[in-house]
């Protein structure tokens, strides 16, 4: 079988500094494959004296006389609209241009003048800039365009006596990587070769048996092939040298935080202490776009206040006079911002459609279940309920009811999601949704917002509520606090092997479909649009997967009986492209299930700190509220949670006076074991088991160990010592937790 030839037959290709050495073997071999080429070579030395037409001239000369078409242009780089104009008037287009021009001017770091650094910086790297700029507009306007930019190892890794042409070089590496960016919705490709070849630049440098082997010839078929039409490469750096290609990209340890918290200081012997971590390779990624490693950086930061958060007292930090946060400007305006209730109709065309976008089949066990309207048992999916609810987030009253505060929508990035069910979602209903921005936290970097919603039901009953945690990018250092107390959690799954997997492909139109149910952001869709946001193409949307994981853990788990899907919370670590295939692991601990969730085709993880709170076959919806139930037993306290419910029954006017709502969070081994809220806002109170069951916020949470639980319970841990200490969290009102010395014992007063 014979391979089919690469042509380049009616286009036009550019080649700067092509009087000799790569720059003619290119040439000569775009004109032998059809290519209209125009040479350029101001026809200077290697230092950059100097000029002639005669290294152009002959080889114009060269393509001509093998039946090739070429014209010469002599200007210099710097006059890059010139040469762009020579290939306009000569041909009428310009589909490939390949910046080779260069000098040297080597001299050691110390004896570099200005003279050899400002030649070297404006041949390679204004040079390029030049060129490329008068090129980018008319290869916009045909919708194609291949361009090269020419860097060097020693731009890579450095190279004595280079510093000035090695600065230039990978200078020309991020020139490069942002023309891909924005030329790629225009069909225009940008790539970078590094280059190590046997030419009058390299004669005396390279070893003589090695400038014999590097010949020019070889590393011509690389630029070739990168500027054919058929190339889908964009954005990459590729080393070559006699006949060997490869393909460069970055490497970057995995890192680790060396602080416990946004308050915490580092110092020179904490690095010092922790740099084999710093510098372990064995446990690294490739970040392949600046988004993606900054990605992994705010991961880092978030999983610090994450760990801070359940770890350590949960209180705002102190701040600065000189960076007290204004309430009425900038971001801590939006808090208490609320939104006037939004009303949402859906019917089982709305619950059918979204099944689908999240790649419900007819084929699946139970598909029909969400499928079919007429379906025994017919019912939205559980994680239904974020459409609703984003209805109010994109309809765009909460920004513009922000008084203080003007926030750049296309530096809005969705860092975690929530969602609680108090009842079964109806296959069609009118809901009435509220929002609330419940607080504002200053990461530095950004800004986080963090949303309360609640959907109502046409009788005015809680149907489910949502937090949603929006990373605002660049909105950071206003002062605001650091940590939050309004959060919902995110856990750690167990150290142990995950209990079931499950591989899930999603489709290559999955975010064109899933938009119908209400994300239309063209970032889902629209090339050129993702493009401007950094994506080689688009993304999928976030609740999308999260949809889909709700969907595996429903079916695994919940036996596909939405009625026992209770919550559901997550981190956004990374993005989805349409047509990867989806791995979630599951570990199930009492009546959560934790989950993670990886890229198959990247090994990157998408989805961390989940997990999903469900009800157990084999308890009723009685069973569930009961405090004596099969799933609290398993944590030692569960009796002083009994004793706390008839103290509650027996003393009526208890709630009259307290006026609460207190949240238990119960850890073994830091994971959470157990929930009990204490409702005492009326009488008579209630204590049962989990989140409180009509959507309020908790007017005070605490968190401790099963057996730190039990000692304050019989006395025998001081509440005080224990909050000092960081065994008791609290986060809310904590003057509130005085009055829960009426459930304990005398002794262990708060």
């Amino acid at each position: 079988m014979v391979a089919q030839l690469l042509t380049y037959n009616g286009q036009v290709a550019i080649v700067t500094g092509a009087g000799g050495g790569l720059g003619r073997a290119y040439a000569l071999m775009f004109g032998s494959r059809g290519a209209k080429v125009v040479v350029n070579d101001l026809g200077g030395d290697t230092k950059g004296q100097g000029q002639s037409s005669r290294a152009a001239d002959k080889v114009v000369e060269e393509i001509r006389q093998a039946g090739g078409i070429a014209v010469a242009n002599y200007d210099s780089v710097e006059d890059g609209d010139k040469i762009v104009q020579t290939a306009l008037d000569n041909f009428g287009r310009v589909d490939i241009l390949v910046n080779n021009a260069g000098i040297l001017r080597d001299k050691s770091f110390p004896r570099t003048s200005d003279t050899d650094w400002d030649l070297v910086q404006r041949v390679h790297l204004r040079g390029s800039f030049m060129v490329t700029r008068a090129a980018f507009p008319v290869m916009k306007k045909q919708k194609f365009g291949r361009i090269i930019m020419t860097a060097s190892t020693s731009g890579i890794f450095g190279n004595f006596g280079q510093a000035n042409y090695s600065a230039a070089k990978l200078g020309l590496l991020g020139l490069s990587n942002t023309v891909s960016i924005e030329g790629q919705k225009y069909n225009i490709h940008c790539n970078t070769i590094a280059p190590v070849s046997g030419t009058r630049m390299t004669e005396g440098i390279l070893p003589p048996d090695l400038f014999d082997e590097f010949k020019p010839e070889f590393v011509a078929p690389l630029v070739l092939w990168l500027c054919h039409e058929d190339c889908e490469d964009t954005g990459g750096l590729f080393l070559t040298a006699g006949g060997w290609y490869g393909k460069f990209r970055w490497e970057c340890t995995n890192g680790v935080m060396c602080r416990k918290s946004r308050e915490e200081m580092v110092t020179p012997e904490v690095v010092r202490d922790h740099w084999d971590m710093i510098t372990d390779f064995s446990h690294s990624y490739n970040p392949e776009s600046g988004q993606e490693a900054t990605a992994h950086l705010v991961g880092a930061l978030q999983e610090m206040d994450s760990a801070g958060d359940t770890s350590s007292e949960n209180t705002s930090a102190s701040v600065p006079p000189s960076a007290s946060p204004s309430a009425t400007t900038g971001p801590m305006s939006a808090v208490g911002v609320k939104v006037q209730p939004k009303t949402f109709t859906y019917t089982f065309k709305d619950v059918i459609l979204y099944a689908l976008g999240v790649g419900v089949s007819t084929k699946d066990e139970n598909g029909l279940q969400f499928l079919y309207e007429n379906s025994e048992g017919f019912s939205p999916l559980p994680t239904f309920c974020v459409v609703p609810a984003q209805a109010v987030m994109m309809d765009g009253a909460l920004w513009s009811s922000i008084p203080g505060w003007s926030v750049d929508l296309s530096k809005l990035l969705h860092g975690e999601m929530y969602i609680e069910l108090m009842k079964p979602l109806p296959s069609s209903a009118t809901l009435s949704t509220d929002m609330e921005v419940v607080e504002v936290l200053d990461k530095g970097s950004g800004a986080v917002l963090t949303a309360d919603t609640i959907s109502r039901n046409e009788s005015g009953e809680p149907l489910f509520r949502t937090q949603w945690s929006l990373f605002v990018v660049g909105e950071g250092n206003f002062g605001g606090p650091r940590k939050s107390t309004k959060a919902v959690p995110l856990m750690d799954h167990p150290s142990r092997a995950p209990d079931a997997s499950e591989e899930v492909v999603t489709g290559v139109d999955q975010a064109a479909l899933y938009r119908l149910s209400g994300d239309l952001n063209p970032l889902h869709i629209d090339p050129s649009f993702a493009a401007m946001g950094g994506f080689a193409q688009p993304i999928l949307h976030g609740l999308c997967f999260y949809g889909i994981i709700g969907r595996a853990i429903l079916k695994h788990y919940c036996g596909s009986d939405p009625t026992r899907f209770k919550a559901m919370k997550t981190r956004f670590a990374r993005p989805v492209i349409p047509g990867q295939r989806l791995v979630v692991d599951m570990w199930k601990e009492g009546s959560r299930v934790y989950f993670t969730c990886t890229v198959k085709d990247t090994g990157k993880v998408c989805l961390t700190g989940g997990y999903v709170d469900i009800i157990n076959q084999e308890l009723s919806t009685a069973a569930a509220d009961d405090v004596s139930s099969t799933a609290e037993r398993t944590v030692a306290c569960a009796g002083l949670f009994e004793e706390m419910t008839k103290k509650v029954a027996d003393n009526s006017d208890l709630a009259d006076k307290v006026k609460a709502v207190f949240l238990w969070n119960i850890n073994k081994n830091k994971s959470l074991a157990a929930q009990w809220t204490v409702d005492l806002r009326k009488g008579p109170g209630k204590v049962y088991t989990g989140l409180p069951n009509d959507g309020v916020k908790p007017s005070v949470t605490l968190t401790l160990e099963d057996e730190d639980m039990v000692a304050l319970g019989t006395g025998k841990l001081n509440p005080q010592k224990a909050f000092m200490s960081g065994k008791l969290k609290v986060s809310g009102n904590v003057m509130l937790t005085q009055k829960l010395q009426h459930l304990l014992k005398p002794q262990a007063k708060i």
